[in-house]
């Protein structure tokens, strides 16, 4: 089966070509982004089951990986089936279900689930199932990566030479097969030699802004700044910032817009300092059946992602978790929260830029 991979990045001064995801033979292969930026190595999850724990416990993470990662599991769920025909459709519902559970907020991981199961549930046999899931799954990943660099062009053209760009958690190639979502016109307008420098939110708890997007602009060369979440607003009422670019897990039918938490925050304050507020995401992540941000289920997750902090002791060299709260400590931990429309100046998807009370129209 394909193993084809695209992403040029740099690791131990080499360059060698990766994607997030990928599947070989019956076997998904992920850049594990649990041990990101201090180690890189690829986790290999050899079922279904094993994939949707990948999933869940965020070895990869962002919505069109998910989503691409989910349509394997699906292959993978289909390659394993061995009890007769007839019981086929009631098993991939059940299967359906329990990738649906993994990460709730996720539209791309509902998306994918839905395409393969649709895919394959009106095979005349199994071996016709097999052969559409594998088929189906790969062309899934394919055409994300398409998408995504599309994304990038579109986007593109609206970073000028020079800009000073705010984005939030990590919303590239990490985030996505290939490319990314908000990164990816940062990434094209690097390739097009502007000069643009990129503040990096931390975004706690689980860092993803210091570990990864910060990780990804070191790899391609992109000038970059690690700032603390709270100070985003003192950078941009000092006029450091020209523009914010973030990406999205779920878009609503009215335009809001479902990202990681403290994006929302970010988005006011970027409106109250007159900038330019823009979410990146494929067609895929806008929610068909979703009206507003209110019918958007938040997750809650552990609340030991509070409580401490995780790194590399590099006096020891190993990665272990500190704790930083008093013990007993209650917590709340949504990991995502719910940016109303009209601090969205725009949404880049691989169909042009649309001010968000037209996301309706894009239901085709």
């Amino acid at each position: 089966m394909s193993t084809k991979k695209s992403w040029k990045m740099k690791i131990d001064g080499e360059r060698r070509d990766y994607r997030t995801v990928w599947m070989e033979d019956d076997v998904v292969c992920l850049i594990n982004q649990l041990l990101l930026p201090h180690r890189f190595e690829i986790y290999r999850s050899r079922s279904y089951t094993e994939t949707a724990d990948a999933i869940k416990n965020m070895i990869v993470r962002g919505a069109p990986a998910i989503g691409a990662t989910a349509s394997y599991g699906m292959a993978q769920a289909v390659l394993d089936y061995d009890a007769g025909f007839d019981g086929f459709r009631a098993y991939l519902d059940r299967v359906s279900l329990f990738f649906h559970e993994t990460r709730p907020t996720a539209h791309d991981l509902f998306h994918a689930v839905e395409y393969i199961y649709n895919k394959v549930i009106e095979s005349g046999d199994i071996t016709e199932a097999r052969e559409k899931a594998m088929k189906e799954s790969l062309k899934y990943a394919d055409d994300s990566a398409v998408i995504c660099k599309r994304i990038g062009e579109i986007g593109e053209n609206l970073i000028e030479d020079g800009m000073n760009v705010l984005t939030h958690c990590n919303a590239g190639a990490l985030a996505c097969v290939d490319h990314g979502t908000a990164l990816s016109p940062l990434r094209m307008a690097h390739y097009n030699k502007k000069r643009i420098h990129v503040y990096v939110d931390e975004t706690r708890p689980r860092m993803q802004g210091s570990r990864l997007t910060a990780w990804e602009l070191l790899q391609e060369g992109i000038d970059y700044s690690i700032i603390a979440d709270n100070a985003a607003g003192y950078f941009m009422s000092k006029g450091e910032i020209d523009l914010v670019i973030v990406g999205a897990d779920r878009i609503a039918l009215n335009g809001d817009v479902a990202n990681k938490i403290g994006s929302y925050e970010k988005a006011v304050v970027a409106r109250e300092n007159n900038i330019p507020f823009y979410v990146a995401a494929p067609h895929s992540t806008i929610d068909l059946k979703c009206e507003s941000g209110r019918d958007i289920e938040i997750e809650e997750r552990n609340r030991e992602e509070v409580l401490g902090m995780w790194g590399l002791d590099r006096g020891e060299g190993r990665i272990h978790k500190i704790s930083t709260s008093p013990g007993g400590s209650n917590t709340r931990n949504p990991a995502f929260d719910i940016t109303p429309s009209e601090y969205v100046t725009a949404i880049i998807t691989e169909k042009g830029v649309h001010r968000p009370d037209k996301i309706r129209k894009l239901r085709s």
